[in-house]
């Protein structure tokens, strides 16, 4: 049930841009959550700011979407503003070795184009279904490549919608986090330096990675992706399949068989049969191993106000 009323945010932004009461299953990529009071394509940076301003202004809570992986929303769905960063906002631009996109860029997509121009740097990217400005944000990996080792520059919006540019030694990148994400900054388009390479064996090493995710993970179920981040000195689906939880299951939602780090929608999953699941998980690993699993899996309460 949406507690903000309709008018809280047409009286600053034209009725035309905004949706009311989207499912948020919708728009992610593990197909649950509730709706969202207020939802806002993004078309260009202008627009955004004019959003950010108006939510602070008003007090709406906001949540920046993009593909919509790594992200849980409550059954009750989101009271406050979705500003959904897709095709409308994805524009890219490549010169020589330096490749600028707006934040709605798929990041698969520019693994292809890095390929296809033999530059090196984004084959960790290939099969991560994100989009550009959250895996900024979050300091996306995978096969030993992060955002952190290519990201250039950041342009942003603070809370208040002031333009910011972040050159990477500003950012504060570390394990799937960023000084971005702690502050509440919007990205709006990365610059990231690639490295001019061999190009069958970048193309390899894509085809490599690609084939290592098909065999490793669950893709043919709706999943956040990998849900808990790795403990120091440990792999959270290793410890989580020698707990005996493979399998394990609360409601629709379910530990993969495939991959223990892996939590599956085998349909009509809630984000409360999820967070029962992750309870639990945390509870027998803990028990099992005195390791506390964190998620990595961002956790959107409905969050009243």
């Amino acid at each position: 049930m949406q507690t903000h009323a309709p008018h809280a945010l047409t009286d600053a932004l034209p009725q035309e841009e905004l949706f009311f009461n989207r499912p948020m299953s919708a728009y992610t990529t593990i197909k649950v959550g509730g709706p969202a009071a207020f939802l806002m394509e993004a078309t260009s940076a202008e627009q955004v700011a004019r959003a950010i301003r108006a939510a602070h202004q008003r007090g709406i809570p906001m949540l920046l979407l993009g593909n919509g992986s790594n992200l849980l929303v409550d059954d009750a769905g989101f009271d406050g503003l979705v500003i959904h960063f897709g095709e409308a906002f994805a524009q890219v631009h490549l010169e020589g070795n330096v490749l600028t996109a707006q934040a709605g860029a798929s990041l698969m997509a520019l693994s292809r184009l890095s390929v296809e121009h033999s530059l090196a740097g984004l084959e960790f990217a290939a099969g991560i279904p994100a989009s550009l400005g959250g895996a900024a944000l979050m300091n996306a990996g995978a096969y030993g490549g992060e955002m952190a080792h290519i990201v250039r520059f950041v342009d942003c919006l603070d809370k208040q919608g002031r333009p910011v540019r972040l050159p990477v030694k500003d950012i504060g990148y570390g394990y799937r986090s960023s000084l971005m994400m702690h502050e509440g900054y919007t990205v709006l388009s990365v610059c990231m330096e690639l490295k001019p390479g061999d190009g069958e064996a970048i193309r390899h090493c894509v085809q490599e990675n690609q084939r290592h995710r098909r065999e490793k993970q669950p893709l043919t179920y709706p999943s956040a992706g990998s849900f808990f981040k790795r403990p120091p000195g440990y792999f959270a689906g290793a410890l989580i399949e020698q707990a005996g939880l493979k399998g394990s299951r609360v409601g629709a939602a379910q530990v993969s068989e495939l991959h223990a780090g892996f939590l599956i929608n085998l349909g009509g999953a809630t984000a409360q049969d999820f967070l029962g699941l992750v309870a639990h998980v945390q509870h027998t690993v803990e028990q099992m191993s005195g390791v506390r699993l964190e998620p990595e899996v961002r956790i959107i309460r409905r969050q009243a106000t």
